[in-house]
Protein backbone atom coordinates (compact mmCIF):
# COMPACT_ATOMS: atom_id res chain seq x y z
CA UNK A 1 0.00 0.00 0.00
CA UNK A 2 1.56 3.31 -0.85
CA UNK A 3 2.33 5.82 1.77
CA UNK A 4 -0.32 8.63 1.58
CA UNK A 5 1.83 11.14 3.62
CA UNK A 6 4.49 11.14 0.32
CA UNK A 7 3.24 14.35 -1.30
CA UNK A 8 2.89 16.18 2.66
CA UNK A 9 6.09 15.30 3.11
CA UNK A 10 7.65 16.38 -0.28
CA UNK A 11 6.31 20.19 0.46
CA UNK A 12 7.72 20.23 4.14
CA UNK A 13 11.30 20.51 5.48
CA UNK A 14 10.83 19.23 9.44
CA UNK A 15 13.91 21.05 10.46
CA UNK A 16 12.56 24.02 8.95
CA UNK A 17 8.21 23.94 10.01
CA UNK A 18 7.10 23.34 13.37
CA UNK A 19 4.89 21.17 11.49
CA UNK A 20 4.61 17.38 12.09
CA UNK A 21 6.35 15.40 9.60
CA UNK A 22 6.39 11.86 10.80
CA UNK A 23 8.76 9.42 9.27
CA UNK A 24 6.74 6.10 9.39
CA UNK A 25 3.71 5.90 7.18
CA UNK A 26 0.15 6.30 8.71
CA UNK A 27 -1.52 3.21 10.71
CA UNK A 28 -5.11 3.09 10.92
CA UNK A 29 -6.73 4.48 13.73
CA UNK A 30 -10.66 4.80 14.68
CA UNK A 31 -11.79 7.29 12.06
CA UNK A 32 -14.12 9.03 13.79
CA UNK A 33 -11.05 12.53 14.46
CA UNK A 34 -12.14 15.60 12.99
CA UNK A 35 -10.27 19.26 13.26
CA UNK A 36 -11.01 22.65 11.95
CA UNK A 37 -7.77 24.88 12.28
CA UNK A 38 -7.80 28.64 11.26
CA UNK A 39 -5.16 29.78 8.69
CA UNK A 40 -3.57 33.06 8.62
CA UNK A 41 -1.75 32.40 5.53
CA UNK A 42 -1.73 34.73 2.35
CA UNK A 43 -5.37 34.74 2.66
CA UNK A 44 -7.27 33.95 5.53
CA UNK A 45 -8.76 30.17 5.29
CA UNK A 46 -10.28 26.92 7.18
CA UNK A 47 -8.89 23.77 7.21
CA UNK A 48 -11.56 20.90 7.28
CA UNK A 49 -9.30 17.64 8.08
CA UNK A 50 -11.44 14.31 8.58
CA UNK A 51 -9.66 11.15 10.46
CA UNK A 52 -9.95 8.47 7.20
CA UNK A 53 -7.44 5.63 7.10
CA UNK A 54 -4.49 7.24 9.27
CA UNK A 55 -4.58 10.18 7.96
CA UNK A 56 -6.48 13.68 7.93
CA UNK A 57 -8.13 14.08 4.50
CA UNK A 58 -8.18 18.06 4.04
CA UNK A 59 -10.08 20.73 1.97
CA UNK A 60 -9.31 24.06 2.14
CA UNK A 61 -12.50 26.20 3.06
CA UNK A 62 -11.89 29.96 1.96
CA UNK A 63 -15.38 31.47 3.05
CA UNK A 64 -15.18 28.92 6.01
CA UNK A 65 -17.91 26.21 7.19
CA UNK A 66 -21.49 27.04 6.14
CA UNK A 67 -24.13 27.68 8.82
CA UNK A 68 -26.82 28.41 6.20
CA UNK A 69 -28.12 25.81 4.11
CA UNK A 70 -29.36 28.51 1.72
CA UNK A 71 -25.31 28.45 0.64
CA UNK A 72 -22.89 26.67 -0.43
CA UNK A 73 -18.81 27.33 0.25
CA UNK A 74 -15.91 26.05 -2.14
CA UNK A 75 -13.75 23.67 -0.39
CA UNK A 76 -10.41 22.76 -2.24
CA UNK A 77 -9.34 19.46 -1.67
CA UNK A 78 -5.59 19.49 -0.41
CA UNK A 79 -2.97 16.71 0.39
CA UNK A 80 -3.54 14.46 3.45
CA UNK A 81 -2.12 15.10 6.54
CA UNK A 82 -0.61 12.90 9.40
CA UNK A 83 -2.82 12.41 12.80
CA UNK A 84 -0.22 14.45 14.83
CA UNK A 85 -1.84 17.54 12.41
CA UNK A 86 -5.04 17.75 14.42
CA UNK A 87 -3.00 19.12 17.32
CA UNK A 88 -1.23 21.25 15.59
CA UNK A 89 -1.19 25.10 16.11
CA UNK A 90 1.83 27.37 15.59
CA UNK A 91 3.24 29.86 13.08
CA UNK A 92 4.90 28.31 10.12
CA UNK A 93 7.35 30.43 8.95
CA UNK A 94 7.79 32.97 5.84
CA UNK A 95 9.04 31.26 2.89
CA UNK A 96 7.95 27.63 3.83
CA UNK A 97 4.54 26.06 2.24
CA UNK A 98 1.85 27.36 3.99
CA UNK A 99 3.50 29.82 5.51
CA UNK A 100 1.37 32.13 8.36
CA UNK A 101 -0.24 30.85 11.47
CA UNK A 102 -2.51 28.42 12.46
CA UNK A 103 -5.27 28.31 15.60
CA UNK A 104 -7.39 25.54 15.92
CA UNK A 105 -10.90 26.32 15.60
CA UNK A 106 -12.42 23.67 16.29
CA UNK A 107 -11.79 19.33 17.05
CA UNK A 108 -14.00 16.46 18.34
CA UNK A 109 -15.47 13.87 16.87
CA UNK A 110 -17.78 12.84 13.47
CA UNK A 111 -19.44 10.26 12.38
CA UNK A 112 -19.68 9.00 8.65
CA UNK A 113 -22.62 8.44 6.81
CA UNK A 114 -21.03 8.30 3.20
CA UNK A 115 -17.55 8.14 1.70
CA UNK A 116 -17.20 8.05 -1.88
CA UNK A 117 -14.33 9.31 -4.21
CA UNK A 118 -16.92 12.30 -5.13
CA UNK A 119 -19.16 12.63 -2.17
CA UNK A 120 -18.71 12.47 1.56
CA UNK A 121 -21.69 12.95 4.08
CA UNK A 122 -20.34 13.35 7.43
CA UNK A 123 -22.20 14.45 11.04
CA UNK A 124 -19.68 16.50 13.00
CA UNK A 125 -19.91 16.50 16.78
CA UNK A 126 -18.28 19.74 17.90
CA UNK A 127 -18.95 22.73 19.94
CA UNK A 128 -18.68 25.22 17.34
CA UNK A 129 -19.04 23.04 13.75
CA UNK A 130 -21.79 20.74 15.00
CA UNK A 131 -24.26 19.97 12.55
CA UNK A 132 -24.59 17.63 9.16
CA UNK A 133 -22.66 18.19 5.94
CA UNK A 134 -22.34 17.03 2.88
CA UNK A 135 -18.90 17.51 0.52
CA UNK A 136 -19.42 17.11 -3.18
CA UNK A 137 -16.69 17.39 -6.09
CA UNK A 138 -17.62 19.92 -8.51
CA UNK A 139 -14.79 20.28 -10.83
CA UNK A 140 -10.80 18.48 -10.37
CA UNK A 141 -9.78 19.34 -6.79
CA UNK A 142 -12.54 21.62 -6.20
CA UNK A 143 -15.70 20.62 -4.20
CA UNK A 144 -18.33 22.44 -2.62
CA UNK A 145 -19.57 22.04 1.19
CA UNK A 146 -23.20 22.10 2.05
CA UNK A 147 -24.70 22.14 5.76
CA UNK A 148 -27.76 19.73 5.25
CA UNK A 149 -29.71 20.14 8.21
CA UNK A 150 -31.19 23.10 9.33
CA UNK A 151 -29.17 26.51 10.98
CA UNK A 152 -28.19 26.33 14.53
CA UNK A 153 -30.87 26.89 16.72
CA UNK A 154 -31.96 30.87 16.84
CA UNK A 155 -29.13 31.27 13.82
CA UNK A 156 -30.75 34.24 11.61
CA UNK A 157 -28.95 35.46 8.44
CA UNK A 158 -27.38 38.70 8.08
CA UNK A 159 -30.18 41.01 6.77
CA UNK A 160 -30.20 43.39 4.06
CA UNK A 161 -30.53 46.75 5.57
CA UNK A 162 -30.70 50.99 4.85
CA UNK A 163 -28.23 52.83 7.40
CA UNK A 164 -30.58 54.79 9.59
CA UNK A 165 -31.08 58.03 9.45
CA UNK A 166 -30.92 60.93 12.29
CA UNK A 167 -33.42 64.32 12.51
CA UNK A 168 -31.64 67.65 12.35
CA UNK A 169 -32.05 69.63 16.19
CA UNK A 170 -31.27 72.96 16.90
CA UNK A 171 -29.77 71.97 20.66
CA UNK A 172 -29.07 69.11 23.15
CA UNK A 173 -32.22 67.23 24.36
CA UNK A 174 -33.62 68.22 27.90
CA UNK A 175 -33.28 64.69 29.41
CA UNK A 176 -29.55 64.52 28.59
CA UNK A 177 -29.47 61.44 30.75
CA UNK A 178 -31.60 59.38 28.02
CA UNK A 179 -29.56 60.05 25.57
CA UNK A 180 -25.94 58.90 24.03
CA UNK A 181 -23.41 61.18 22.18
CA UNK A 182 -21.04 60.24 19.38
CA UNK A 183 -18.98 62.86 17.19
CA UNK A 184 -20.49 63.33 13.47
CA UNK A 185 -17.51 61.96 12.02
CA UNK A 186 -17.55 63.71 8.23
CA UNK A 187 -17.23 60.86 5.85
CA UNK A 188 -18.78 58.11 3.44
CA UNK A 189 -21.47 56.41 5.43
CA UNK A 190 -21.52 52.33 5.20
CA UNK A 191 -22.60 49.31 6.47
CA UNK A 192 -19.58 46.61 6.78
CA UNK A 193 -20.25 42.84 6.12
CA UNK A 194 -17.99 40.94 7.61
CA UNK A 195 -18.10 36.94 6.80
CA UNK A 196 -15.80 34.06 5.93
CA UNK A 197 -12.86 36.46 7.07
CA UNK A 198 -13.72 39.07 3.96
CA UNK A 199 -15.39 42.65 4.20
CA UNK A 200 -18.13 43.83 1.83
CA UNK A 201 -18.64 47.80 2.00
CA UNK A 202 -22.04 49.22 0.97
CA UNK A 203 -22.79 53.03 0.81
CA UNK A 204 -26.06 54.31 0.14
CA UNK A 205 -26.97 50.66 -1.47
CA UNK A 206 -23.61 50.79 -3.96
CA UNK A 207 -21.06 48.24 -2.72
CA UNK A 208 -17.38 50.14 -2.32
CA UNK A 209 -14.36 47.86 -2.66
CA UNK A 210 -11.74 50.22 -3.28
CA UNK A 211 -10.21 50.40 0.23
CA UNK A 212 -7.66 47.95 0.06
CA UNK A 213 -6.65 48.76 3.55
CA UNK A 214 -9.77 48.07 5.06
CA UNK A 215 -9.86 44.77 4.42
CA UNK A 216 -7.75 42.84 7.03
CA UNK A 217 -10.21 44.45 9.32
CA UNK A 218 -12.51 40.80 8.86
CA UNK A 219 -9.25 38.81 8.73
CA UNK A 220 -8.98 40.70 11.91
CA UNK A 221 -12.65 40.07 13.38
CA UNK A 222 -12.04 36.10 12.07
CA UNK A 223 -13.97 33.87 12.44
CA UNK A 224 -16.94 36.67 14.21
CA UNK A 225 -19.27 37.65 11.36
CA UNK A 226 -21.46 40.43 11.59
CA UNK A 227 -22.92 43.54 10.24
CA UNK A 228 -21.44 46.96 11.29
CA UNK A 229 -22.78 50.71 10.56
CA UNK A 230 -19.98 53.23 10.34
CA UNK A 231 -18.44 55.78 8.52
CA UNK A 232 -15.08 56.13 6.55
CA UNK A 233 -13.31 58.92 7.05
CA UNK A 234 -10.22 60.24 6.21
CA UNK A 235 -6.98 61.65 8.46
CA UNK A 236 -4.38 64.49 7.18
CA UNK A 237 -0.87 63.21 8.40
CA UNK A 238 -0.90 65.59 11.21
CA UNK A 239 -4.02 63.81 12.80
CA UNK A 240 -6.79 66.31 11.35
CA UNK A 241 -9.94 64.94 9.60
CA UNK A 242 -10.23 65.78 6.29
CA UNK A 243 -12.66 63.88 3.94
CA UNK A 244 -11.87 60.38 2.60
CA UNK A 245 -10.04 59.81 -0.57
CA UNK A 246 -11.97 58.71 -3.51
CA UNK A 247 -12.09 54.80 -3.88
CA UNK A 248 -9.10 53.29 -5.80
CA UNK A 249 -9.01 50.33 -8.48
CA UNK A 250 -7.61 47.16 -7.23
CA UNK A 251 -4.05 47.79 -8.35
CA UNK A 252 -0.50 48.07 -7.20
CA UNK A 253 -0.48 51.88 -7.91
CA UNK A 254 -3.81 52.42 -5.74
CA UNK A 255 -2.11 50.69 -3.06
CA UNK A 256 0.77 52.95 -2.91
CA UNK A 257 -1.70 55.95 -3.31
CA UNK A 258 -3.97 54.42 -0.32
CA UNK A 259 -0.40 54.04 2.00
CA UNK A 260 -0.13 57.93 1.09
CA UNK A 261 -3.54 58.90 2.14
CA UNK A 262 -5.08 55.95 4.56
CA UNK A 263 -8.48 55.65 5.67
CA UNK A 264 -10.20 54.72 8.89
CA UNK A 265 -13.30 52.94 9.80
CA UNK A 266 -15.29 54.12 12.47
CA UNK A 267 -17.69 51.82 13.89
CA UNK A 268 -20.62 53.03 15.57
CA UNK A 269 -23.34 50.41 15.67
CA UNK A 270 -23.50 46.60 15.39
CA UNK A 271 -26.96 45.53 13.55
CA UNK A 272 -26.27 40.97 13.26
CA UNK A 273 -23.26 39.03 14.58
CA UNK A 274 -22.58 35.67 14.68
CA UNK A 275 -27.07 34.64 12.89
CA UNK A 276 -27.86 37.27 15.68
CA UNK A 277 -30.20 40.05 14.88
CA UNK A 278 -29.84 42.82 17.07
CA UNK A 279 -31.50 45.78 15.14
CA UNK A 280 -34.28 45.47 18.36
CA UNK A 281 -31.82 45.81 20.97
CA UNK A 282 -31.47 49.51 22.73
CA UNK A 283 -28.83 51.17 21.59
CA UNK A 284 -27.16 50.97 24.77
CA UNK A 285 -27.07 46.94 24.72
CA UNK A 286 -25.96 47.05 20.78
CA UNK A 287 -22.81 49.52 21.80
CA UNK A 288 -21.82 46.79 24.49
CA UNK A 289 -21.62 44.26 22.24
CA UNK A 290 -19.64 46.14 19.69
CA UNK A 291 -17.16 46.74 22.36
CA UNK A 292 -17.39 43.34 23.25
CA UNK A 293 -15.69 42.48 19.59
CA UNK A 294 -12.87 44.53 20.45
CA UNK A 295 -12.17 46.26 16.82
CA UNK A 296 -9.30 48.09 17.10
CA UNK A 297 -6.59 47.91 14.14
CA UNK A 298 -4.60 50.67 11.49
CA UNK A 299 -7.22 51.45 9.71
CA UNK A 300 -10.53 50.65 12.25
CA UNK A 301 -11.91 51.41 15.75
CA UNK A 302 -14.74 51.72 17.60
CA UNK A 303 -15.16 55.86 18.30
CA UNK A 304 -16.24 56.38 22.42
CA UNK A 305 -19.68 57.33 22.99
CA UNK A 306 -20.86 59.64 26.04
CA UNK A 307 -24.22 58.45 27.68
CA UNK A 308 -25.35 61.91 29.10
CA UNK A 309 -22.55 64.10 28.08
CA UNK A 310 -24.06 65.64 25.42
CA UNK A 311 -22.31 69.46 26.36
CA UNK A 312 -18.45 67.51 26.97
CA UNK A 313 -19.25 65.76 22.97
CA UNK A 314 -20.01 68.78 21.98
CA UNK A 315 -16.93 70.53 22.97
CA UNK A 316 -15.10 67.91 22.32
CA UNK A 317 -16.39 67.66 18.38
CA UNK A 318 -15.29 71.57 18.34
CA UNK A 319 -11.76 70.61 19.45
CA UNK A 320 -11.38 67.93 16.66
CA UNK A 321 -13.13 70.02 13.91
CA UNK A 322 -16.23 68.15 13.57
CA UNK A 323 -19.05 69.74 12.57
CA UNK A 324 -21.52 68.28 15.30
CA UNK A 325 -22.86 65.41 17.50
CA UNK A 326 -25.03 62.33 16.88
CA UNK A 327 -27.40 61.78 20.14
CA UNK A 328 -28.53 58.82 20.34
CA UNK A 329 -31.42 57.92 22.89
CA UNK A 330 -30.05 55.29 25.15
CA UNK A 331 -33.35 52.74 25.01
CA UNK A 332 -33.81 53.08 20.73
CA UNK A 333 -33.60 50.44 18.65
CA UNK A 334 -32.10 50.77 15.36
CA UNK A 335 -35.03 51.76 12.63
CA UNK A 336 -32.99 50.67 8.64
CA UNK A 337 -33.90 53.78 6.92
CA UNK A 338 -36.06 55.45 9.14
CA UNK A 339 -36.18 59.20 10.02
CA UNK A 340 -37.18 59.48 13.63
CA UNK A 341 -36.87 62.02 16.99
CA UNK A 342 -35.08 59.38 18.98
CA UNK A 343 -31.72 59.73 16.57
CA UNK A 344 -30.81 63.60 16.48
CA UNK A 345 -27.92 65.21 14.74
CA UNK A 346 -26.76 68.76 16.66
CA UNK A 347 -24.41 70.78 15.32
CA UNK A 348 -21.32 71.69 17.30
Amino acid sequence: MSDRLTEYRRKRDPGRTPEPVPEQPPEAGHGDTYVIQQHHARRLHWDLRLERDGVLVSWALPRGLPRDPARNHLAVHTEDHPMEYADFAGDIPAGEYGAGRMVIYDKGRYSTEKWRDDEVVVVLHGERAAGRYVLFRSRGDDWMLHRMDGPPPGWTPMPEVEPRQPTRAAKLPPDDGSWGYELDWPGTRALAAVSGGRLELTAAGTGITGYPELRAMAEALAPTECLLDGVVVGFTPDGKVGPPREPLPDSAQARRLASQHPVQYLASDLLWVDGLSTVDEPYARRRERLADLGLAGPHWQVPPYFPGGGKFARDAAREQGVPGVLGKRLDAPYRPGRRTRDWLRISA
